[in-house]
């Protein structure tokens, strides 16, 4: 009986680690696509992801960097330099129903696969990843 009752308690243990572990498991899409980031919601640096403004906003879904008031971006790289990506870049200019497609040149410095640095005119902002759970609820669907 005490073999038996020792068994079971390593092949609990067991069961307990791997669920343990495979909860902490990311299981959202791999990084690529355009640039190699981690698709998803990204916030500028100073904004929270549960809270940011729409202006702090960028969509990463591997085919452009859409922001809360476009849709259906196509990002084509036209040089790289290091981990620097010069983007030129089509979007519908609204965030539903017909709208024309807007273009739009900037540069897309990828530090590693969940942060980036966009600049464009002059000007530069830093990106974070957000992870689903962070999102509010209302973002949450969009999220592929």
């Amino acid at each position: 009986m005490t073999a038996i009752t020792a068994a079971r308690r390593v092949a609990l243990l067991a069961l307990a680690t791997a669920t343990a572990a495979s909860a902490s498991v990311d299981t959202t899409a791999r990084p690529g696509g355009v640039v190699p980031l981690k698709p998803g919601i990204y916030v500028a640096r100073g904004s929270t992801c549960r809270d940011a403004p729409n202006a702090a906003i960028r969509d990463y879904d591997r085919r452009g960097f859409a922001t809360p008031h476009s849709r259906a971006c196509r990002a084509r790289v036209l040089s790289k330099r290091g981990t620097t990506y010069a983007i030129e870049q089509s979007c519908m200019d609204a965030g539903a129903g017909p709208a024309p497609r807007v273009g739009d040149r900037f540069s897309v410095s990828v530090d590693n696969a969940i942060t980036f640095r966009l600049r464009r005119n002059g000007g530069s902002t830093e990106y974070r990843y957000c992870p689903v759970y962070q999102l509010p609820a209302g973002v949450r669907p969009r999220v592929r």
